[in-house]
């Protein structure tokens, strides 16, 4: 098989959510890692890629697709052998879904940001993206008191799109010590075989 060629950037959360996929998957792929800085997302060369610049964007033997849920939907459906990432059931489906949405907006303002400007210098509210963050983390470790995994009874790709903004929130100064139920998720994650991490940065003062 052809190595999947990944463009990401190393310190991006979203990156991370389609590098561990296709880990997981034990699938053959190298990185390309874009100079974002110097506007490499915005080449004419990329742009016919990922047409609205953005990373992570993926090239599977000539195929290429863009955005994270897109590709951990398209890598599972492909080439998925074993678990079932994606369940059949109608409900947990949609609970999949549900939490994809969550992934793409109550975790992109809350730890994601708060990240982004402690990782990245963004000109975000901060105060706001962390008490997003708090408040967004009540719920989910209320939601994993009796459940290992955010869906099913098996992991499924709703806990890797979720995985690496809330994994690396201290990162962004949110702490994560008072939520057991969902500590004790990241190390089940973080247990499973072909596991890979993330790039890290300084932890900054908890918040």
């Amino acid at each position: 098989m052809t190595p999947i060629k990944l463009y990401h950037h190393p310190k991006s959360g979203h990156c991370h959510r389609v590098e561990l996929m296709l880990s997981l998957l034990d699938l053959p792929y190298e990185t390309v890692d874009l100079d974002m800085a110097n506007g490499a997302h915005k080449a004419p060369e990329f742009l016919k890629i990922s047409p609205f610049g953005l990373v992570p964007a993926i090239d599977d033997d000539g195929y290429t697709l863009a955005d994270s849920s897109a590709i951990l939907v398209y890598l599972v459906l492909t080439y998925a052998k074993e678990l079932d990432w994606i369940p059949k059931a109608p409900k947990t489906a949609a609970e999949v879904q549900r939490w994809l949405t969550v992934a793409a907006d109550n975790i992109y303002s809350g730890p994601c940001a708060a990240r982004l400007v402690k990782v990245f210098g963004a000109q975000l509210d901060h105060s706001a993206a962390v008490a997003k963050s708090h408040a967004l983390f009540k719920i989910i470790d209320a939601h994993l008191q009796d459940r290992n995994w955010l869906t099913a009874d098996l992991i499924t790709i709703a806990d890797v799109a979720c995985y690496s903004y809330i994994a690396h929130a201290p990162e962004g100064g949110v702490d994560l010590a008072p939520y057991a139920n969902i500590r004790s998720w990241l190390t089940r994650i973080e247990a499973q075989p072909k596991f890979i991490g993330m790039e890290t940065s300084p932890i900054p003062e908890l918040a």
